[in-house]
């Protein structure tokens, strides 16, 4: 076992405390903020203690008063289009990493090139192609019409899974190569047939790396807003990203207190998430390394 001198255990230790300190410091900022009925405007300095504390941010984020939705209407919409195209992006990109992972076929790197080049697109880089595209649908299908299909938290999530769709491919595609072939054969031998071995072998193997790539999708849908402001048009659809857009941009500029209030709200849902799947997005981010 490595013995680490005192000098070695103090520089690991101060280490890792200005890396705390990094990823604390900007939480605390916010929070005092959020906290100080004395920054009305623009804030001029950092104070460590707020100077005038109140809770009334947060008392009008949770009630979002003239507005259709409270905070857990908005939060609701948020988790229902993250967790739809996490769901999705998963469940059709598990499918083709396996392929890739696995299969051979003609085509297969030009395909993982095309995969990983539609990754890096931005999205709002289609948003205009992507309008025009559910308003044909909407005038071809008029149950669509009927539906609202544009504007509804179903879009969102159809448009949020097939961007973190490519991203989740080859971070599951690693998991699926990480797993050894000769379980499969194995398998293969014992009668099992290709999707056997894939649903008992390989995807139980792979699970915390998928975890780490549903994760990944959740957070683009949890944080986009720029296409949301697009297709969404009633407030009954509205999500936290697009919320949190409108207090820290707004008309006569932005509301800090409240834009801080909405920043540590939106935070807690992820944070609970990670802290309950902390040990499987551990063991998934150590699971591969893409080739």
């Amino acid at each position: 076992m490595l013995q680490l001198s005192i000098r070695g255990q103090l520089g690991r230790q101060l280490f890792l405390l200005a890396v705390g300190l990094f990823v604390l410091l900007p939480v605390w900022v916010l929070l005092v903020v959020a906290t100080d009925g004395s920054t009305t405007g623009y804030p001029e300095g950092f104070h460590p203690l707020p100077v005038a504390p109140t809770l009334d941010r947060f008392a009008t984020v949770l009630n979002r008063p003239g507005h259709e939705l409270n905070y857990l209407g908005v939060l609701g919409n948020s988790l229902l289009v993250a967790g739809s195209s996490a769901l999705a992006a998963v469940i059709l990109g598990a499918s083709m990493a396996y392929a890739f992972a696995r299969l051979r076929f003609a085509g297969r790197q030009a395909g993982l090139v095309l995969v990983l080049a539609g990754a890096f697109l931005p999205p709002i880089a289609l948003a205009v192609p992507l309008f025009m595209l559910f308003i044909t649908l909407e005038r071809m299908i008029p149950a669509l019409a009927e539906f609202g299909l544009r504007d509804s938290t179903l879009a969102l999530a159809l448009l949020y899974g097939s961007f973190a769709m490519p991203l989740c491919l080859w971070l599951m595609r690693a998991a699926f190569r990480a797993v050894p072939t000769e379980l499969e054969d194995a398998a293969s031998v014992d009668g099992a047939s290709r999707f056997t071995a894939f649903r008992r072998i390989s995807l139980p193997l792979a699970t915390p790396s998928i975890l780490v790539a549903a994760l990944v999708a959740f957070l683009l849908g949890f944080t986009e807003f720029a296409l949301a402001w697009m297709f969404v048009d009633s407030g009954r659809n509205v999500t936290l990203a697009m919320v949190m857009a409108e207090v820290g941009t707004g008309y006569q500029g932005p509301t800090w207190g409240l834009t801080a209030a909405h920043g540590l709200l939106m935070a807690l849902p992820v944070v609970v998430i990670f802290v309950v799947l902390q040990r499987a997005l551990l063991r998934g981010s150590l699971a591969g390394v893409l080739d």
